[in-house]
């Protein structure tokens, strides 16, 4: 009876002194998954069969650091690895994503080298897009939380990032849309009279917080540009067909049909100060009858037009629009 007693009250004094922080459950390392790209949310690898999904062109121009994070002596405005992630990774998820043609504009200085050392000096026949992005780290931030006890402790990391951007309109440099990513990774350890285990610095995280971040704001960009009209130029002008920019890897099918309008006359407002461009002339409809062209990015397409004429007009006074 006495060593029953005995025995109750020393656990009631273990159990009192090792309160303070238990582990419950063996050591489990608690980590946001690794994106990948075939299974990022509302980010669809391939256009659906049943409805037209035509690419946008868009130019990453510019992404920046604005945390204290990393910033030092050895790193300024223009050499920041953690914009450079950021940057990469963005990039890197537009093309996978197989809804854009993604130009580089970041390295224009590096581009006009390499075209001067091929014999072109200019580069203006460097191709315009729909819309130019513009986008920084605003938030990046490590926390270590933990509980110590008698005989067992815990200790949890977390990084917490977040990225905003805004789509410019080259023709104006009017910022028309603005968007935002967060993004959160952790790992959690814990030990108990010296069994279990350690969490070190887990450098990891920040890379799998910053894909999050970056994978968030990728969403609310695609949201966007599939809301505004899709346009094409016209290369040529045949006998009663169209040469126009655009094939089978941007979207483009058989029979698929578009209205082609002459350009609109650009005026600047008063009010605003910037370019306005007049509504142009519906002056014919085409379909798609053939492709020439091997690559994404030198595709075309023949069309007949189909009625309507543009025998008055020169091929870089039209624009086919997609048919809403």
């Amino acid at each position: 009876m006495k060593q029953l007693i005995l025995s109750s009250v020393v656990g009631s004094i273990f159990l009192s002194m090792t309160g303070c922080a238990t582990v419950d459950a063996p050591p489990t390392r608690v980590v946001v998954p690794e994106v990948q790209e075939a299974n990022l949310p509302n980010l669809p690898n391939k256009p659906m069969a049943s409805k037209l999904t035509l690419k946008r062109k868009i130019a990453v121009a510019r992404f920046s650091n604005s945390t204290n994070y990393g910033k030092g002596l050895l790193f300024d405005g223009e050499n920041d690895p953690l914009a450079d992630q950021a940057l990469d990774m963005l990039v890197k998820r537009l093309v996978t994503t197989q809804r854009f043609l993604v130009f580089e504009r970041d390295n224009i200085d590096e581009i006009r080298l390499e075209r001067k050392l091929l014999g072109k000096e200019q580069v203006q026949d460097l191709v315009g897009v729909d819309a130019v992005i513009i986008g920084s780290v605003t938030q990046f931030g490590r926390k270590t939380e933990g509980q110590v006890g008698f005989l067992s402790s815990t200790k949890k990391q977390t990084v917490v990032a977040a990225v905003e951007a805004r789509l410019v309109d080259p023709r104006t440099g009017l910022a028309f849309f603005s968007a935002s990513g967060s993004g959160e990774a952790s790992v959690e350890s814990g030990e108990v009279a010296g069994f279990g285990s350690r969490a070190a610095y887990d450098a990891s995280l920040n890379d799998r917080a910053i894909a999050v971040a970056i994978s968030d704001l990728t969403s609310e960009i695609i949201g966007n540009l599939d809301d505004r009209p899709w346009s094409t130029d016209v290369l040529r002008i045949g006998e009663g067909q169209l040469f126009i920019s655009g094939g089978p890897k941007q979207g483009l099918k058989i029979g698929d049909r578009f209205v082609v309008e002459s350009l609109g006359e650009v005026i600047k407002s008063g009010q605003s100060g910037l370019p306005i461009v007049l509504p142009g002339k519906k002056v014919a409809q085409i379909e798609i009858i053939s492709f020439f062209g091997e690559t994404e990015y030198s595709e075309g397409s023949i069309a007949r037009i189909t009625s309507g004429s543009v025998s008055n007009y020169s091929a870089d006074k039209l624009i086919v629009k997609d048919v809403k």
